[in-house]
């Protein structure tokens, strides 16, 4: 997927190898050990300032979601008019909110989810604008 380019720099990262998965652009606490998406300059747990950046993800289990019926960011009004968001329990800790990848019948609760990147436009250059997305894991 080196091909494409982030939609906004900073969040995620586009490995350059295609056999390794994506992953998200978190910040850990070394006073209290406590991660976090997105990045932050300060520990919402302890406050301290002491932080490092770390990758996330790809995998993790989805706490909650939702089916919503208008057209996600990238979707042609023409496309299926909806699609799903929620929330997923990263396995190194943080929650994150993403759009999900299937239908109003592919989601439970509970179930494991693994991070992808979706092409939803095209740059200047050509390059596909990548966004992350979860779907069910394989």
């Amino acid at each position: 997927m080196s091909d494409g380019v982030p939609y906004e720099d900073g969040y995620f990262v586009v490995p350059d190898d295609p056999s390794e998965p994506p992953r998200l652009l978190g910040t850990r606490c070394r006073a209290c050990g406590e991660p976090f998406y997105p990045r932050r300059a300060t520990c919402a747990r302890c406050l301290s300032d002491d932080v490092e950046d770390v990758l996330l993800g790809p995998r993790g289990t989805l706490y909650t979601w939702t089916f919503l019926h208008v057209p996600g960011f990238g979707e042609h009004r023409t496309a299926q008019q909806g699609h799903a968001a929620g929330q997923i329990d990263l396995d190194e800790g943080p929650r994150v909110q993403s759009v999900l990848l299937g239908g109003p019948t592919d989601f439970r609760i509970g179930m494991r989810m693994e991070m992808v990147l979706e092409p939803v436009g095209e740059d200047k250059e050509g390059r596909a604008i990548l966004m992350y997305r979860f779907r069910p894991a394989a």
